[in-house]
Formats: C-alpha cells, sequence, structure tokens
C-alpha cells in the first residue's frame, strides 16, 4: 500500500509511518496526473491523518509543504485528525498556528 490514497472527494488519507524513512518526495511531486487533477478541479484537500502510526519532523515538515504548496497551487489544504505527536512537534517548533485543523 502506498504511504497515501487520494479518493475522488479530494480527500487524502496517509497511511503508516509519515517520517524521514518513508518520504522521499514533496507531497505535490508524488502525486499523479489524475489525483492532481482532482485536488484542482475540487481547489481543496483534507489530508486524513487519522491513520498515521508515527511521526517525526521530517513528517510535521511534509505536512507544511503540502500546506504552503498547495496554496501556491490554489487549493486550500485542510488536516483531519492530526496525531497528537504532530500536534506536540508542532507546538514546540512554534508552528502550530500553521496547521488548519479540520
Amino acid at each position: 500500500m502506498s504511504l497515501f490514497q487520494v479518493n475522488d472527494n479530494a480527500q487524502v488519507s496517509v497511511h503508516g509511518h509519515l517520517d524521514r524513512d518513508t518520504l522521499s518526495k514533496n507531497f505535490w511531486e508524488s502525486l499523479t496526473s489524475s489525483q492532481s487533477a482532482i485536488l484542482a478541479k475540487a481547489g481543496t484537500c483534507c489530508i486524513d491523518l487519522g491513520d498515521v502510526e508515527r511521526v517525526d519532523s521530517a513528517g510535521l515538515a511534509w505536512i507544511l509543504n503540502a500546506i504552503r504548496d498547495g496554496k501556491c497551487e490554489g487549493i486550500n489544504v485542510s488536516l483531519r485528525e492530526p496525531p497528537e505527536k504532530l500536534r506536540k512537534l508542532a507546538k514546540i517548533s512554534d508552528v502550530d498556528g500553521f496547521l488548519p485543523v479540520e
């Protein structure tokens, strides 16, 4: 199974570990053209993190970059069910205000 899946409702489900060992590309470069088209058409992207088992600072950076890059593409990115570890990393890094949690 891939790290994430995009459904037709512009929801991205992230599975497993969101860390330096699993993240080799940025989110937007990892998308297929059909996945990009779904998100661009919707103008929104909800990243569901409810199935993330582990996250580290690389995962936090990946999320922040996805939010930033989404804005550059005209796509409003939001987060659903971020793990407590991600929230803590964001807080101690003083970037928790940048996380658009639903």
